[in-house]
Parts: structure tokens; C-alpha cells; sequence
């Protein structure tokens, strides 16, 4: 999916597609000048008027109104894109941080939209997608809270990595907002279980009311500047019930609720760094589109604050569509098959995903159901061993998907490509499901039994000749999202727990017996039963 050119990276594995040379940081923070070590003194002679040329040529007296795309870790699960725009003026860079918990989506829809910004004034560093891995699965974590990572440098693992790129941005930064979706909805008072000093949602988060530097004096007034712009979000706010309020953790404090803060980004910005840093979070059950708007609603206002003029983005949340991939097989010339299209195979055939082609640039995935890795499986090679489905993503959400068949014996691959569909023969041959990482293939009206605290995965199901993404699968009992819940269940994990669970949808209100029930066109096809027991054998 590479659409640049990609450079030698430095110590941190990154890549970069940029529209021109990075030349706004003297100090080069990110790369590592070549040519560290002895070197004959003809060579010297010639670095050194290298040099001299892309001083005189490459880089320009006053840098304006230019972009960079930046991508660390590239070809891995957890590729870091981060996007910079730098405007006509010199000026202040606010650092825009989304989804560094995978399972708030508007925080990532929102900073997407500052990537393709142009600025009178200042700059922006925009991370839209921290944790590409968790947005995949719409999960907070996959290893570890990356939010929990920025005071352990001994980790070893991608969510480290990444930290160790964010840690840097936000030294380059003169303010950070790292964008979240909260439980409930904060209040000052206790107004109830979803309402009250320990919810998070309608909140600017700072770690101190007032930061005192190393004099002792006040050197930042965390309150006022939050204070300042929930005055602005919340005059754009309809309902008194949703808006903003300031939630100081005071997460320095001895008697703080709140000591994990300590090892989040903005605690590592303001104490670390001295730098400015909120937390902006919108309320997780609030409609995603709402969402979306509060974040900009902050970000603006923040942007006003550190006087970065911009060109305001429109919101745009039309739904994903995928025009087509582009496959290999077995290191051929790369076929384009369409959305819903059927690619014909040999068993055992190696196939890679080069490229997806969508409505969306950004946040793009594929997943060959029961195949590949975690993640995503674009840019691998995946021996094909049985028919089977290549579901596109944009982020958590499916765009589309083509099939990988086996051809007929005699059957040229060049001949029939089209998805043979037929409404009026719903079949469901099996589910493939996935527990605790075991996968298990059921059969319609099967009963499967998992134990309490059991992780279940619906993968997909196996049908005739309806296209798969046609149906809904729904385990009665369970939402996976409910802020939009669509009823559609595939992909998520669901949990045999009480707290996860809806006891009045199992089949004897006991919590035991549950069933997944798969529609098409609100008609009912097919069942599968889960039997809970008490304890594992």
C-alpha cells in the first residue's frame, strides 16, 4: 500500500513518504546522520559538500505550507503513519494523538481529518492511529494499555515501540491532546453510577490544575486554558446534559485516585517535558458522529489558543466501501478482483495482498478469514488450504470482500471471476469461531459448550451462495458496540462473564444457555446454541 517513496529508516525502523525533506528540525530527532565513524578523508571531502549542496538546494530559507508522512515500523502489525503540516507562518505545533485505545473510534475519525490540513499559521503533528493493532480488533489492548507504557522503558513489546515515537513527538511539541472516549459522563457531584466524579466521558482531563516548574513558581494554568475551551465546546453543545467540564486528576498527588496516570502520555508530556497536555474525552455512548464533532469542536479551540490558523475539515462519515485488491499468486503478475468477486485457486496456492482500493485512504486492512496473522495479513504470503473469504476493513469496520475459490478441473483463472449469487437459497454450511485462540468450525443448530471466562471469537461463517457479508450474526445477549449496535456480532471477543453477558436474553434467564441466531434480510437462517458451564472441567 505504498504510495511514496520509501527511505532508509533510523534506529526506530521508520520510513518516510514525504512530499518533501523534513528539514523543520534542526536537531533531526527521528534519523541518524550516516556516515558516524571513520571514513577516509576523501570521503569526508565529499559528505561535507554534499552537505553544502542540500543546504543551497533541498531546503528552503522558510519552510511553508508543507506536509510530510511519516511511516515507522512499516510491512509490521503495528505501522505508526504520522502526518505533519506545517503552515504559511511559523508558529506553535500542537501534537494530535487518536487511538491509542483501540476501542474509541471517534478520537481516530477526528484526528484523520487534521492529516490532510493546510495552515495559515503554525504546525500540526497528527497521529491518527497509535495502536493499529487495538482499533483493528476494537479493543483497549492487545498486550498492554498503551496509554499505561510511557514511564517503562524495559518492555519489550510493539506497544513500547510506538511509545518510544510518541515519546519524541511530544518532545517536539508545544502542546499535547491525546483524544479518548470516556465511560459515563463526568460530573463534579455525584448525580449517579453513569454520572459522577469517577467517570471520565464530557471531560478535559489534566493531570494538574497548575504545573510549577523547577523554580517553584506556576509556569502552566492547566485549568484556565481547559476551562477556556470548554467554554467554546460547549456553546456548540444542544443538550446541558452533554457538556464538558474540567477533570483535574491531580495525578502528582499522594491521595490521588488516580496514580496510574502516571505512566499515560500527558502525565509523561507535563512532568517530563514541561509540556501543556490534556486528555479530551467524549462520552463512549454518545453517537459516533457526535463524537467526532466534540473532538474537532477541542481541537479548533486549542489550535485558536496556540494562535495555529487552520482550514477547518468538514466531517465526513460516509460508509466504507472497497473498490478492489490487488493479489499475487504464487509471485505472478498482480490481479485486481473486484468487491464481491471470486478469485480462483490451486490448494495450496500462496497468495499476497499488495494493495486495497476504497473510498478511505487511510486505516485499510485485510483479513483472510482462519489464515494470516492477528492483525492484518496485507503485504505476506498465505498458503491457501481451503475456500475461504478476504474481508476488507477501514479501521474496526468491514468495507467489503472477495473470495478465494477452488477452480474447477479445466477451469482457467481468467474466465470466471463473478460471485454466483442466489437470494432465493440462504444456506449456512458452518460458523468458524474462535476460542481462547483455538479455532473451531460448528455446524448450524450445533451446541457448543465453553466454561466461564471463556473468550469467544465469531470469525465468519461458511455459506452457499449468498455473499457472506449479506448476513448478520448476532449472539442474543451480547453488544459489541453500543454506540452504534447494528447487531452484527462477527469479530468481536465476547466474554462468558456475567458482567459481559445479558442473563435475560439466555434461554432460561439463567445465564447459562445463549444463542447466536444469523438473519438475512431480517429473516431468520440459522442458530447456533452456547452452553455455559459453571466452572471449567
Amino acid at each position: 500500500m505504498s504510495n511514496g517513496l520509501a527511505l532508509v529508516g533510523d534506529a526506530f525502523g521508520f520510513h518516510a513518504r514525504d512530499k518533501r525533506p523534513d528539514v523543520c528540525s534542526s536537531s533531526r530527532p527521528l534519523a541518524e546522520f550516516p556516515g558516524q565513524g571513520r571514513c577516509p578523508w576523501s570521503l569526508t571531502l565529499t559528505w561535507l559538500f554534499f552537505c553544502l549542496v542540500a543546504v543551497l538546494v533541498f531546503i528552503p530559507g522558510n519552510v511553508k505550507a508543507q506536509k510530510t508522512h511519516t511511516v515507522f515500523y512499516e510491512g509490521s502489525d503495528n505501522e505508526l503513519h504520522v502526518y505533519r503540516v506545517y503552515g504559511e507562518k511559523p508558529g506553535k505545533t500542537l501534537l494530535l494523538i487518536g487511538g491509542i485505545q483501540g476501542d474509541e473510534p471517534g478520537g481516530v475519525l477526528a484526528a484523520d481529518l487534521y492529516a490532510d490540513f493546510s495552515l495559515e499559521k503554525g504546525n500540526l503533528i497528527v497521529v491518527p492511529r497509535a495502536n493499529f493493532p487495538s482499533i483493528l480488533h476494537n479493543r483497549r489492548k492487545i498486550n498492554q494499555d498503551m496509554n499505561r507504557t510511557f514511564a517503562d522503558d524495559s518492555v519489550a513489546n510493539y506497544e513500547a515501540k510506538v511509545v518510544k515515537v510518541l515519546k519524541q513527538l511530544i518532545r517536539e511539541s508545544d502542546c499535547l491532546l491525546n483524544l479518548h472516549e470516556g465511560s459515563g459522563f463526568y460530573s463534579p457531584k455525584d448525580q449517579g453510577p453513569l454520572r459522577n466524579p469517577s467517570r471520565f466521558g464530557q471531560s478535559i482531563i489534566a493531570d494538574a490544575g497548575y504545573f510549577r516548574g523547577q523554580s517553584g513558581r506556576v509556569t502552566l494554568d492547566l485549568k484556565t486554558m481547559a476551562e477556556t475551551v470548554i467554554k467554546k465546546i460547549n456553546a456548540r453543545i444542544a443538550d446541558p446534559d452533554h457538556y464538558f467540564h474540567f477533570n483535574n486528576h491531580k495525578t502528582e498527588d499522594r491521595d490521588s485516585s488516580h496514580k496510574e496516570q502516571r505512566k499515560s502520555a500527558t502525565y509523561f508530556a507535563l512532568y517530563t517535558c514541561s509540556t501543556p497536555a490534556f486528555g479530551i474525552e467524549s462520552a463512549k455512548s454518545l453517537p459516533l458522529e457526535q463524537k467526532v464533532r466534540q473532538h474537532i469542536y477541542a481541537i479548533n479551540a486549542f489550535m485558536e489558543m496556540f494562535d495555529i490558523v487552520p482550514e477547518t475539515p468538514g466531517v465526513d462519515l460516509t460508509p466504507p466501501r472497497l473498490e478492489y485488491m490487488v493479489l499475487s499468486v504464487n509471485g505472478s503478475v498482480p490481479v485486481v478482483v473486484e468487491n464481491g468477486q471470486r478469485l480462483g485457486l490451486e490448494r495450496g496456492d500462496s497468495v499476497v495482498l499488495m494493495d486495497i482500493k476504497a473510498n478511505y485512504t487511510r486505516g485499510l486492512s485485510a483479513d483472510i478469514i482462519g489464515f494470516g496473522s492477528r492483525f492484518s495479513d496485507m503485504g505476506s504470503p498465505v498458503t491457501i488450504t481451503r475456500q475461504t473469504r478476504v474481508v476488507a476493513k477501514k479501521d474496526f469496520y468491514p468495507c467489503g470482500s472477495i473470495y478465494l475459490d477452488f477452480r474447477k478441473k479445466g477451469e482457467q483463472q481468467e474466465q470466471d471471476l463473478s460471485v454466483s449469487e442466489s437470494d432465493s437459497s440462504p444456506e449456512i454450511k458452518a460458523y468458524r469461531l474462535r476460542i481462547n485462540d483455538r479455532l473451531v468450525t460448528a455446524k448450524s443448530n450445533d451446541h457448543l459448550s465453553l466454561s466461564v471466562g471463556d473468550a469467544l471469537v465469531i470469525e465468519d461463517i461458511i455459506t452457499g451462495g449468498v455473499d457472506p457479508s449479506k448476513y448478520t450474526v448476532n449472539f442474543k445477549g451480547f453488544v459489541g458496540n453500543r454506540a452504534t449496535n447494528s447487531g452484527e456480532d462477527r469479530g468481536f471477543v465476547i466474554k462468558m462473564t456475567r458482567d459481559v453477558l445479558m442473563k435475560r436474553y439466555s434461554l432460561n434467564r439463567q445465564g447459562r444457555h445463549y444463542r447466536i441466531v444469523t438473519t438475512l434480510k431480517d429473516k431468520e437462517v440459522s442458530r447456533l446454541y452456547i452452553d455455559i458451564e459453571k466452572q471449567r472441567p
